[in-house]
């Protein structure tokens, strides 16, 4: 354990941060395997929003997520899911 105060506060920061980037992570596989298991035009959007915010928090890259996203496209185009249009 650390002694100094700014490497207690440090650890625990890295803490939160651990669990909040996890929880992040969690709900992109969740929202990912969602989709898999029925691809719909709500499922991707629920999975490509997922990995927005990931980008927004810092957790990935920007190229990441898109590569991640094109490929959910991918697989809804070859499933024949009709995109819903923008509200």
């Amino acid at each position: 354990m650390p002694i100094i105060k700014s490497a207690i506060k440090r650890a625990k920061q890295t803490v939160k941060r651990r669990e909040r980037n996890i929880g992040i992570k969690k709900d992109i596989k969740t929202a990912v395997k969602a989709f898999h298991a029925n691809p719909s035009a709500k499922t991707l959007a629920s999975a490509q929003s997922e990995l927005d915010t990931a980008v927004k928090k810092g957790l990935l890259k920007k190229n990441t997520a898109a590569r991640r996203k094109s490929a959910l496209s991918k697989i809804a185009k070859n499933a024949g899911v009709k995109l819903e249009a923008a509200k």
